[in-house]
């Protein structure tokens, strides 16, 4: 019995998928261009505003507080572009008539958090893209699933017979996916030899005469076990990083960054 039900997940998806086009139509056009606009105006954060300039507002600094727009909700904004981004796979075979309402949403979405990102949230942290394996991972398992929803559609057709086919547009996607993690993402886990040259030139400006070598020999011993010496290499090593920095000219190239620096890296941000 359990068997025959299985069988039948192929022709219930099938049957279901365009069925369903006029909600996802209609959820694009509520959600998502509803979305931007709501993201332009700001509604929320205007009423709190205003709630607390007139019963919390004593001080400069407490309207400034209150004026602050926050960060921006990846955890949110996010997630939501990329189930755009499925129905987009999903319904450019099945009901292509959903397609231009996915492409305007995108576009009003380009725009919207563009300038919301730039002009009006405060920039929390910078990753320099460290999240961006993960986001590809995830389009890459949105394909998969476009592509196996296609085959459950085409078994129930009169392309049945074609459908054996398909199956190598999963395995051909999954290998693509491992062959860019293999190639790209050591570039976002490891320091680029860029940064590495600017620390070490850091080094040398604020320290001339450091041994580095005779630092990393005892650099991971326990205190316990360290002798006379070994301590007092370690109070120079924490007076060195206890100066103010160094201004060093080095060869790097200017990068484009919000109005508003880091919190959490402010003093490296330029």
């Amino acid at each position: 019995m359990n068997i025959c039900h299985l069988c039948r997940i192929p022709k219930t998806i099938g049957v279901s998928i365009p069925m369903k086009a006029t909600f996802f139509i209609t959820y694009i056009m509520v959600d998502g261009w509803a979305g931007c606009a709501a993201e332009i105006l700001m509604l929320k954060p205007l009423i709190f505003y205003h709630l607390k300039n007139f019963f919390l507002v004593k001080t400069e600094k407490d309207r400034e507080e209150a004026m602050d727009p926050g960060t921006f909700g990846f955890n949110t904004g996010e997630p939501q572009i990329q189930l755009y981004f499925l129905l987009g796979l999903v319904y450019a075979v099945v009901t292509p008539f959903l397609l231009p309402y996915i492409i305007v949403f995108f576009g009003l979405a380009y725009v919207v958090y563009r300038h919301q990102i730039i002009n009006v949230y405060n920039q929390e942290y910078e990753s320099a893209a460290a999240f961006w394996p993960d986001v590809h991972g995830r389009i890459i398992f949105a394909l998969v699933i476009s592509q196996l929803l296609l085959m459950g559609l085409l078994s129930t057709k009169e392309a049945a017979n074609s459908t054996p086919l398909l199956i190598t547009l999963p395995v051909l996607t999954i290998w693509f996916h491992l062959y860019c993690k293999g190639r790209y993402e050591p570039a976002f886990v490891k320091h680029p030899l860029q940064e590495a040259m600017m620390k070490d030139t850091l080094e040398r400006t604020r320290e001339p005469n450091f041994n580095l070598k005779e630092f990393l020999q005892n650099g991971y011993i326990h205190p316990v076990f360290k002798g006379d010496e070994d301590s007092e290499s370690e109070v120079l090593s924490e007076k060195w990083e206890e100066q103010e920095p160094v201004l060093v000219q080095t060869k790097r190239q200017s990068r484009k960054n919000t109005p508003l620096p880091s919190k959490h890296s402010g003093s490296l941000s330029p």
